[in-house]
């Protein structure tokens, strides 16, 4: 018997929805969008900027963490604006791990400088 893929499962299935998230959150370029995103939306250009691979590659990352229902996409005139989901229990999850992980605990406080920014006339 072949193990169950990533695509054999039911979109409606609470599993798959699970696997999604799961798969997701398997990444490291995924997770690092997560956090850039903890604090304020970014367009897909701005995000873009801040990884070493190309747009295609990274628009790959976005696209899956809108399917797990993760992040949120708004089209505003030519650019797209992503912003996290936040009443999604797994961001909630997300923003934990992101206080225990080495890696993410910077990236945090980065996003949260760039909003503050933002916030000042």
């Amino acid at each position: 018997m072949e193990d169950e893929t990533f695509n054999d499962i039911s979109e409606s299935s609470s599993v798959g929805a699970a696997q999604r998230v799961f798969h997701a959150l398997s990444s490291a370029p995924r997770r690092k969008i997560l956090a850039y995103l903890s604090a304020s939306g970014l367009t897909a250009g701005e995000i873009a900027d801040r990884f070493s691979m190309s747009k295609p590659a990274v628009s790959q990352h976005l696209s899956i963490l809108e399917t797990a229902g993760l992040i949120r996409r708004e089209k505003q005139g030519q650019f797209v604006h992503y912003s996290l989901i936040e009443n999604n229990l797994v961001n909630t999850l997300n923003g934990f791990v992101q206080e225990v992980c080495p890696i993410g605990r910077p990236i945090k406080k980065e996003s949260q400088a760039r909003a503050r920014r933002k916030e000042l006339p």
